[in-house]
């Protein structure tokens, strides 16, 4: 039975270290924001899941256990905002191809003369 797991703990293992391998090549290789920031977070977050678990398959401690899951609830909070405020800074600073965007929910803001940093407040 330990040598299952050991297997099933390699297999994870490489599993998501080729997830964060693509995570990096999309982050070098795809020409736009809004294609990085997704290679950023998606296979990024997913590679350092089952890293964790093959980890915590591999020592078969509770201490283990307890040790990832703080890693991996705060990679589930931090990769999705972080693309979010780099994709909301890419923009506000026009480094990003406008013309491929499908729908720009943030048109009328910038046409309107307001900021995109915060939501505006209705008037009372």
């Amino acid at each position: 039975m330990e040598s299952v797991l050991d297997v099933v703990a390699l297999v994870l293992v490489l599993i998501g270290a080729v997830l964060c391998l693509t995570a990096t090549l999309g982050l070098v290789r795809w020409p736009d924001v809004p294609s990085r920031l997704h290679a950023a977070t998606k296979p990024q977050v997913l590679g350092v899941l089952l890293i964790v678990i093959a980890v915590a398959l591999s020592l078969r401690t509770w201490e283990a256990v307890a040790f990832g899951i703080p890693i991996v609830l705060i990679q589930f909070a931090t990769a999705p905002l972080a693309a979010h405020m780099v994709g909301r800074a890419a923009y506000r600073n026009r480094t990003m191809d406008e013309a491929g965007l499908y729908v720009d929910e943030l048109q009328h803001r910038t046409e309107e003369g307001g900021s995109i940093a915060a939501p505006s407040r209705p008037e009372n």
